[in-house]
């Protein structure tokens, strides 16, 4: 078997120093441990066998000193620790290195429990995976009131806390509490929690200010040691932890469908923990460990965190940077729900002054009100000052003119999907703007390069995709028209930035990428009914995939009517691939919202608008014949050259429709399910090497 330590040859080594320090007050004194990789807090402290080894002999160097009143732990400036160091993780090949990863973990960090004196974390910055296990080894903790995440995302990324968390986390806060940090949490977009909320979970026993936070925190730990300050704790061993679990394994079942064993691993160690001793709780923690790190759910995970993190930050094909102008107002032309979402957003992340035009002042005023009322919330949160507040919506004005976008150096149109509407709109504002004013377009599947054709400047007209809920769907679609210049593209990555989204360039085709995908994957779902399938069983053919929801649930969310203008759309593109469902635009027809009651039950009246086909289909052969389309239209996309390569096809899926971050993007699946002939990407990326 080869050494661990050889999977982790590259490792960037977190180095943990001991030095003493006298406690105030007489307390004593205290061997506090530095954690601290050697660089600034863009590189994380993180834990492989070098790391775990040196903590472990700082801990040999104190053992047994009877001078010592307490031990102490705390990381580099901003960051306490982040967990494991997975690249090296991810090269596991044998059961027995990656039971080895786990069992030497839980070798080193135990030992901060179990020493003959108390310890302390002093958490001071972010604290996340094992670097939160750390603290939770400890006998107290405190925090700062300033850290920015703090989480157990494990799951997120197809495992389980393998260092004590799943054991220590229930025990200190409740089963329910530990659910939502080790489950809920990591499946909502791997959410992440403050200093001051984990204060209020009682994950720490005290909460200090960032300026002053050790010193205040070595003189709490004082005033512990002198019995001044009593810790309590509540036993939540007598919790019905068994009901608490059931409803979380069916809120997983509900979101997940059985299609990702991490989080059914990790409710089954939550579970254990009410009655398992260490040893055993540890043990369990090791082996579920070791099995998850044997698994493709790993390496897709990191496929899918390295696209989010890495290549979302430096696009492919986006120009450079210093071409971008600087924009200092906002023009958004119409006052709807996603226009309204729009200009909040730029009011919030750009700090400039954005304006609305519509064609009445009842929904210029309702468009206005709306972004009022939303600050009003942000306000009410906690989220914004009251002096935030109120510039927020002075930002944010109307205009029944569009005459006010004269100074504007960006404008964005949410008109109605329709090609003439749009080219109507830009003439206009094309007649009353700068001639370097960035014209943008928030359409979903329309022609960029026709909408701009009339224009006397075509070059500044940019496709500026949004996702709703605008303020939180992380992708933007930037599509490149014909004759956009580097400029106006430039501009548009710019503002992409500022305003915190992921921005994928994408070729001027229709329903450019992530609209393209899903309308012929829902297309071949909706043919399948059309043809005789049981709707319910066409629905729920692809729940393995564990899809944030099924089709017709989609088909709900986004509009039957919506749906339809978008699948003719696609069918006059490309009429041998995307039909156009006579059943669905009777559903339109009859005023429908979709299939489901408010209820979530089957519409009848609904379903019989989709009857009368005498060829059905098994759910296996639905499930086929829709990845078999994603792949033929995927592999037509990058022929086409829609975008620079297959992980941005997965980084759109991901980020704009909830594609499942532990099947690592729509490419690596349909690799290792042989659905893809050739294959997309080399073998073994986001799969466990051959």
């Amino acid at each position: 078997m080869t050494d661990i330590k050889e999977l982790f040859a590259d490792e960037v080594v977190t180095r943990a120093t001991v030095r003493d320090v006298e406690l105030p007050y007489g307390a004593g004194t205290m061997a506090l441990i530095t954690l601290d990789n050697g660089f600034d807090h863009t590189k994380p402290s993180t834990f492989g066998p070098g790391g775990l080894t040196s903590l472990n002999e700082a801990l040999d160097a104190i053992a047994g000193r009877g001078d010592l009143a307490a031990v102490g732990v705390v990381g580099k400036p901003f960051i306490f620790a982040v967990g494991a160091d997975l690249k090296g993780a991810a090269m596991v090949a044998e059961r027995d290195q990656a039971l080895a990863i786990g069992t030497l973990g839980h070798q080193v960090f135990r030992r901060l429990g179990e020493l003959d004196v108390p310890s302390f974390a002093f958490v001071n910055g972010a604290a996340m995976g094992g670097g939160l296990e750390v603290a939770l080894h400890c006998t107290y903790r405190t925090i700062s009131s300033g850290v920015p995440a703090v989480a157990l995302p494990e799951c997120f990324l197809g495992l389980v806390p393998g260092w004590g968390g799943t054991q220590l986390l229930p025990r200190l806060v409740g089963p329910a509490t530990a659910i939502k940090l080790i489950i809920e949490n990591p499946l909502s977009q791997n959410r992440m929690i403050k200093g001051r909320d984990a204060f209020a979970a009682g994950i720490a026993d005290a909460m200090f200010e960032p300026a002053d936070f050790l010193e205040e925190s070595l003189r709490w730990a004082a005033r512990v040691l002198r019995g001044e300050v009593t810790v309590s704790r509540t036993d939540h061993t007598a919790e019905d932890w068994s009901k608490t679990v059931a409803d979380a394994r069916f809120l997983v079942d509900m979101k997940l469908r059985g299609a990702s064993p991490a989080p059914y691993r990790a409710l089954e160690l939550i579970e254990l923990a009410r009655t398992a001793s260490r040893e055993e709780g540890f043990d369990a923690e090791s082996q579920a460990l070791a099995g998850l790190l044997m698994g493709d759910e790993l390496r897709a995970g990191l496929y899918s965190f390295d696209l989010v993190q890495r290549r979302a930050k430096r696009p492919a094909g986006a120009p450079d940077k210093s071409l971008a102008r600087k924009v200092t107002k906002v023009g958004v032309v119409g006052a709807g729900l996603m226009a309204s979402q729009m200009a909040l957003l730029f009011a919030r992340r750009l700090e400039v002054p954005v304006v609305l035009t519509d064609l009445d002042q009842a929904r210029l005023d309702k468009g206005v009100g709306y972004v009022h009322a939303e600050v009003d919330k942000l306000l009410g949160k906690g989220r914004v000052s009251g002096d935030q507040a109120n510039r927020l919506k002075a930002l944010v004005t109307g205009s029944l003119t569009k005459d006010a976008f004269a100074d504007a150096d960006f404008v964005i149109e949410a008109v109605f999907e329709d090609l003439k509407v749009k080219q109507q709109v830009f003439a206009e504002v094309e007649a009353v703007v700068s001639a370097e004013c960035v014209l943008a377009t928030n359409t979903s599947s329309l022609s960029l390069t026709e909408m701009a054709a009339g224009l006397r400047h075509p070059e500044r007209v940019v496709g500026f995709h949004f996702f709703n809920p605008v303020a939180v769907m992380p992708l933007l679609e930037i599509i490149r028209g014909e004759k956009t210049d580097d400029a106006t593209l430039a501009t548009a990555f710019s503002v992409g930035r500022s305003l915190k989204k992921s921005s994928v360039l994408v070729k001027d085709a229709p329903a450019f990428v992530v609209n393209r995908i899903l309308t012929r994957f829902m297309g071949e779902v909706i043919g399948a009914v059309d043809e005789g399938t049981p709707l319910e069983v066409a629905d729920h053919a692809l729940d393995g995939l564990g899809l944030p929801m099924t089709p017709f649930t989609l088909l709900q969310l986004v509009g039957p009517a919506v749906a339809l203008h978008v699948a003719e759309t696609m069918h006059a593109a490309f009429p041998s691939r995307y039909g156009v469902s006579e059943n669905l635009a009777r559903l339109v027809a009859a005023g429908k919202p979709g299939v489901y009651a408010p209820d979530f039950s089957l519409d009848a009246e609904a379903v019989t608008l989709f009857s009368g086909g005498t060829s059905p289909s098994t759910a296996e052969e639905v499930r086929l014949r829709a990845l078999r389309a994603l792949e033929e239209e995927i592999r037509i996309m990058l022929d086409e050259g829609v975008v620079a390569a297959a992980q941005d096809i997965d980084l759109c899926m991901i980020l704009g429709a909830g594609w499942p971050f532990h099947l690592g993007g729509v490419t690596p699946y349909l690799d290792r399910t042989g659905i893809a002939e050739p294959r997309f990407l080399p073998p073994g990326v986001a799969s466990v090497p051959a």
